[in-house]
């Protein structure tokens, strides 16, 4: 701070005379301003609620934000310089202020800065000073190096311009909060283009921007915010073809075969007993089945041999007392006849060697079910280990047609490799039949055809060929690739049907942050990209702690609190813009370094947002629920202190379409609207042909 007497007495507007590390209270001198300051050398309103004083002290000025402001009325005078009490005075009322400790502003070689924190506080005396116009765009400015990009101006710091830093932004995630109509969604999309408008102007000669941005948008409100930005892709699903033919927009794509095994068990509503085994067994084997050549004609029967063995040498694990007992016993029974009938029926789709060494296991079985007949009561005897080995030795006598049969070898369940869906159910139903749990089956098979035949739903995840999507493929669009000139990938949520939403969401995020962590281990670099959700209270919910119970709106909201905590790490950063935080996840919100507050009137939103700042700066978050449009609260890691900001004006073609409803101009006859309900209901009905 300037040390010289006079330019501090200029500034003086009252004394400390309570301290606390939460509140500091001043008393205003008689002669402090009234409504306006002209000592600082520019106009400026003083006393007002949120504006900023200092305190002078040995290492600077400590910066106060005002909270309150009141009169006390004396019924004696307590003006300075009127001590003779003969003399007649009028009782004076006195005006005080109660402030908030922000930071220290310190002054080096002429220049301010702020600094974050308080160490040391002022004792009951110490005077107050009013700042003058740098000082206050010093308070509000951000300092750092890279605080590139303008996203509006304070008000109350003299309109300072207000400057953030993407790397703190985007990299260690934002929350955009706001109650509908607050311009939350402007704000959003104003982010992302004032930061690609402010890199842009700074590219090295001959570079592309290498932006990425990922917009989960379930309103469709961003489609048309970006085009002239950079290199935008639009993913929807699409009912009319010709609307893919006549228009930017692609079919959103995220196939089955990309989806882990939690995933699948959520859409299916699998149990933990015995669906969800079967369940990851057969994504194990359809999965290694899938990295096979499709050509092999040996591959159905191979996978059928050692789907057998693997059942047998189970049996045999478990021990004569288990096949000579019942349950056991009737298992193994049941089991061999299953595999006999599918072991038949596949011999009729092959030929010489491999059909002759199907027979020979086909044989081999029927002799030991011959041995073992059912009894009156339907009930197979008792089985033996020399029954279970003869059939093993049988198999494994194929292998030099077949080749080496391991039980199982490659990806796991998890693992995204190609299989098609047709394949999937086969295969999951032999295993039913195998395992003779066709009972407890039944409605998990009802629910997974009935979801893999939808054609809503087959539009997004169905790949009927291995060569239609490819993994590196589907990363290059969704996430970018090395040509593009900036990529903001578009994703309409709004016509996905809401079987599938939250699963949808959940595998398209984790594979985002999967490709990053891998990106990373492979290069030891991270890949900058933020994963944008609107209206994220839908999609990242608050949930109960059950383990046993994977639901897929679970699923969804686990997703993002590992992006959450960890991708950071990665160069994944998140946005969220939600207008009920209450809803949220706690996880996520807490992981969140930086803060945008639109109005928020709801108590419980309000309550959440408070206990996400520290108590000292509560204060300025009671102006939350009357912040007019535009206006915001711009708090944590993006800015030195707490400030309000009033954003920049979006250009009308550039904003979101979130406007509110133009009721009385159409009641009126302003703006026409023809109604057709005729085509929406054929759009509406449409069904493609199987």
């Amino acid at each position: 701070m300037n040390k010289e007497f006079d330019h501090i007495r200029n500034q003086t507007i009252g004394t400390v005379e309570f301290v606390s590390p939460r509140e500091i209270k001043v008393l205003l001198e008689i002669n402090a301003p009234q409504s306006t300051a002209i000592n600082t050398g520019v106009p400026q309103l003083f006393p007002k609620v949120n504006g900023f004083v200092l305190i002078p002290n040995e290492a600077g000025a400590l910066v106060g934000i005002i909270s309150w402001v009141g009169i006390e009325h004396s019924p004696y005078p307590k003006r300075k310089g009127y001590k003779d009490f003969d003399l007649i005075d009028l009782p004076f009322p006195l005006r005080k202020l109660s402030i908030s400790p922000l930071g220290v502003l310190k002054e080096t070689d002429g220049n301010y800065e702020i600094e974050r924190g308080v160490y040391s506080y002022p004792s009951v005396g110490d005077i107050v000073v009013v700042p003058n116009q740098s000082q206050l765009r010093a308070i509000v400015q951000n300092k750092d190096n890279y605080a590139k990009v303008k996203i509006g101006i304070s008000s109350m710091a003299a309109n300072a311009p207000v400057y953030i830093n993407p790397d703190r932004v985007f990299g260690r995630h934002i929350a955009v909060l706001g109650n509908t109509g607050s311009g939350k969604s402007c704000s959003v999309a104003g982010l992302i283009r004032w930061s690609l408008e402010a890199a842009k102007k700074e590219l090295k000669e001959g570079k592309k921007l290498n932006s990425r941005f990922i917009i989960l948008d379930p309103n469709g409100e961003y489609s048309n915010t970006f085009d002239d930005l950079c290199n935008v892709r639009k993913f929807q699903v699409i009912i009319d073809e010709k609307t893919e033919e006549d228009s930017d927009v692609k079919q959103l794509k995220v196939p089955s075969w990309m989806w882990n095994s939690y995933e699948w068990s959520s859409i299916a509503q699998a149990s933990g007993k015995t669906q969800r085994p079967l369940l990851r067994k057969t994504l194990r084997e359809i999965r290694y089945g899938g990295r096979l050549d499709e050509n092999d004609k040996l591959i159905k029967p191979r996978r059928f041999v050692i789907s057998i063995l693997v059942t047998l040498r189970n049996f045999e694990r478990q021990g004569l007392g288990t096949i000579a007992g019942f349950p056991g016993k009737q298992n193994l029974g049941e089991s061999l006849l299953s595999a006999k009938e599918s072991l038949t029926t596949l011999s009729s789709t092959i030929e010489n060697d491999p059909k002759e060494r199907i027979e020979a296991i086909i044989d081999t079985i029927n002799t030991v079910l011959l041995r073992r007949p059912k009894n009156s009561s339907g009930y197979y005897p008792a089985f033996n280990l020399n029954d279970i080995q003869e059939i093993i030795d049988t198999i494994e006598d194929s292998q030099s047609v077949f080749g080496e049969l391991k039980s199982y070898q490659g990806p796991d369940e998890d693992c995204p490799v190609y299989f098609s869906n047709e394949d999937f159910l086969s295969h999951i139903e032999r295993l039913a039949e195998e395992n003779n749990a066709q009972q407890f089956m039944d409605f998990f098979m009802m629910r997974v055809r009935s979801i893999l035949t939808d054609t809503r739903i087959a539009s997004v995840i169905e790949t009927k060929t291995k060569e239609e999507i490819s993994l590196d493929n589907w990363l290059d669009q969704y996430v970018g690739c090395q040509d593009d000139n900036g990529t903001i990938n578009f994703i309409d949520l709004s016509l996905l049907p809401s079987e599938i939403l939250y699963v949808i969401i959940s595998v398209l995020s984790r594979l985002v942050f999967e490709a990053h962590q891998r990106y990373r281990r492979k290069t030891g670099r991270i890949l900058p990209t933020t994963l944008v959700v609107e209206e994220a209270h839908n999609f990242i919910k608050r949930y109960d702690g059950n383990v046993e119970e994977i639901t897929s709106n679970k699923l969804c909201s686990q997703a993002f609190e590992k992006i959450a905590k960890e991708g950071r790490k990665f160069g994944l950063g998140l946005m969220i813009s939600s207008q009920r935080p209450s809803e949220l996840s706690q996880t996520v919100l807490s992981q969140c370094n930086s803060f945008l507050l639109h109005r928020l009137v709801n108590d419980k939103d309000q309550e959440m947002v408070k206990k996400l700042v520290p108590d000292n700066l509560g204060s300025i978050l009671n102006e939350l629920p009357i912040l007019p449009t535009k206006k915001a609260i711009l708090l944590g890691w993006a800015a030195p202190i707490p400030i309000i900001v009033e954003m920049n004006t979006l250009d009308e073609k550039d904003r979101p379409k979130s406007k509110d409803p133009e009721f009385w101009d159409v009641w009126t006859g302003v703006e026409e609207r023809e109604v057709n309900w005729q085509d929406i209901a054929d759009e509406w009905q449409k069904e493609e042909n199987s």
